[in-house]
């Protein structure tokens, strides 16, 4: 399992337990997380995303009790961070004016590529797997995850130059998989 899904349910379990520290603790990296996939997504509204970021929380805090400890956290946070990105993609088309049909079939499209996206998500995982840690985890958290190369080398240990390193080997080892898959 993901090394930041491990970290952030066990954070969240302590949290709903009664450790604030440990809630505190997830909300913090739930949130460089969320800045991360929001940069991502945003890249011609960069002044949106840490109000997306804020009322992304604002929204797991309010319903973290709808949230199945037997489902990755991680799929039921972007569940509603995607929410939140919709509702101001929404906003930012002319009041919603260019929003246009009935809702469900928008929630079609979006499962259908939700469905692709979990597909390609599965293969990079099983391709990522074959990766030693020092190449994978700098590619999750710096190309996956959006995070910085200072912060994923705080965040593993690594100098930000093997970091960097690490990322360039270990995209052209996945390249290198890829191509033998062909």
């Amino acid at each position: 399992m993901d090394p930041i899904e491990v970290r952030l349910r066990e954070s969240l379990a302590r949290g709903l337990e009664g450790d604030a520290a440990a809630y505190h603790g997830f909300l913090k990296a739930l949130a460089a997380h969320l800045r991360g996939y929001f940069r991502r997504r945003l890249t011609g509204l960069p002044d949106d995303v840490e109000d997306l970021v804020q009322e992304t929380l604002l929204a797991v805090h309010n319903q973290r009790h709808t949230y199945d400890p037997g489902q990755p956290l991680t799929a039921w946070v972007h569940a509603i961070a995607k929410y939140k990105l919709v509702d101001l993609l929404r906003r930012r088309t002319a009041g919603g004016a260019a929003v246009t049909g009935p809702l469900e079939d928008e929630h079609e499209l979006l499962a259908s590529v939700d469905d692709r996206a979990a597909e390609a998500r599965r293969d990079l995982g099983r391709l990522l797997e074959t990766l030693p840690d020092r190449h994978r985890l700098p590619i999750v958290h710096v190309k996956v995850e959006g995070l910085s190369v200072a912060e994923t080398a705080r965040l593993t240990g690594m100098s930000e130059s093997a970091v960097k390193v690490g990322v360039h080997r270990g995209l052209k080892a996945l390249a290198a998989l890829m191509r033998k898959q062909r």
